[in-house]
């Protein structure tokens, strides 16, 4: 019979090999700029992806561009030959400014700076504009009142033509060459990230105080409340240092799905640790006067193919919308995946461990001995 609890050293190593790089990294975002990438879900902004008709158009020239306009952008290519454009800028970024007021001159009146009412009907010279945001005035000049246009949608494919866009976009393609596609165009206000992050922060943390309140009180013990609580703070932290680290070497970053593969991965790993707390329960009344440690290490073994077969049917079918399902939802697949894994993992080899060693450190602190059966003494026959 394999003893898990008996090595458990060896999985606690191996859990703060892969949570440590991880922390580190999480811990240089405030700082640097590695570290956890996000998206203009929770920084605000703009994001602009484009392709070139040249494909040897490099980020590198489209920041020129926008530094030559004024504005500071970051740019890294993606796939299909995209280049993906980012901002700082709010939403207004986006707003259009309308464009100059055709000259319009009253039949008969006197040239601009001239005196004294128009004679003949100040009908005006030329084509009316097809615009309909200009309307004339009483005097015969048009006034504009052109309302700045919405910012466009997230998938957008329309080039822009007006406003601060549409200038950049007519000094992209006059420096770069034509925009042969746009793949997305979005824009994200700096109050509607700084709710994002909040609701973000306020989910988890009821989440995980709700799980840490339930298992207390289901298992009548604080000690499962709380070993639970840190696999499920292991998970979290296996999933988000291996997003920073991959944030700082490929680019990928964290949007807000992110969030909801989190709290995905939280009830996983908190379903699967219940499970085998639950078998513990069972066979510390079934198997009274037996050592802790050795009712832990039966429950974990009782379990663990229970465990496995459920979570490899969720990481077979996570497997296939990684590699099958697009890139729109790739980032959020492999926080699934990444997290389901470490929540086996946790619920196993860490959360059963720590109970048993918070157990007989509070034996040793209370001066107890762990319980014993006496063996059993075979009478010979005389």
């Amino acid at each position: 019979m394999f003893d898990v609890i008996g090595k458990r050293r060896w999985f606690y190593l191996i859990s703060l090999l892969f949570t440590i790089p991880g922390l580190f990294f999480i811990l240089l975002t405030p700082f640097t700029t590695a570290g956890l990438q996000f998206t203009i879900d929770y920084t605000g902004g703009t994001k602009w992806e484009i392709r070139f008709a040249d494909p040897n158009v490099t980020p590198a020239q489209v920041k020129a561009v926008f530094a030559t306009q004024g504005l500071e952008a970051s740019a890294v290519s993606t796939s299909s030959g995209f280049i993906e454009i980012k901002t700082v800028k709010p939403a207004d970024f986006l707003e259009v400014v309308p464009s100059e007021p055709p000259s319009v001159t009253p039949t008969g009146s006197p040239a601009a700076g001239g005196s004294g009412p128009p004679s003949g009907s100040p009908t005006a010279s030329g084509s009316p504009t097809p615009s309909a945001s200009a309307s004339p005035s009483p005097s015969g000049s048009p006034t504009p009142s052109a309302t700045p246009s919405t910012p466009p949608a997230t998938g957008n494919t329309q080039i822009p033509t007006q406003g601060t866009l549409g200038a950049l976009a007519k000094a992209l393609q006059a420096e770069l060459g034509p925009i042969a596609e746009q793949r997305s165009l979005t824009t994200i206000g700096a109050v509607v990230s700084s709710d994002l992050i909040s609701q973000a922060l306020i989910l988890i943390l009821v989440g995980s105080v709700g799980i840490l309140l339930w298992i207390t009180y289901r298992f009548r013990d604080v000690k499962f409340g709380f070993t639970a609580l840190v696999a499920l703070l292991h998970d979290v932290i296996v999933v988000v240092g291996i997003f920073a680290i991959l944030g700082t070497f490929f680019h990928v970053e964290i949007d807000a799905l992110f969030v909801t593969a989190m709290l995905t991965v939280i009830g996983f790993s908190v379903h699967d640790t219940i499970v085998v707390f639950d078998r513990i329960r069972e066979n510390k009344a079934r198997h009274a006067g037996e050592p802790f440690d050795a009712i832990v290490n039966h429950s974990v073994l009782q379990t663990f193919g229970r465990s496995i077969m459920t979570s490899l049917t969720v990481v077979l079918t996570l497997l296939a919308l990684l590699l099958f399902g697009g890139a729109a939802i790739q980032d959020f697949v492999l926080a699934l995946l990444i997290g389901i894994i470490s929540g086996t993992y946790s619920s196993i080899f860490v959360a059963s461990p720590l109970l048993v060693d918070w157990h007989l450190f509070d034996d040793r602190r209370h001066g107890r001995l762990t319980a014993t059966r006496s063996p059993r003494v075979r009478r010979s026959a005389t």
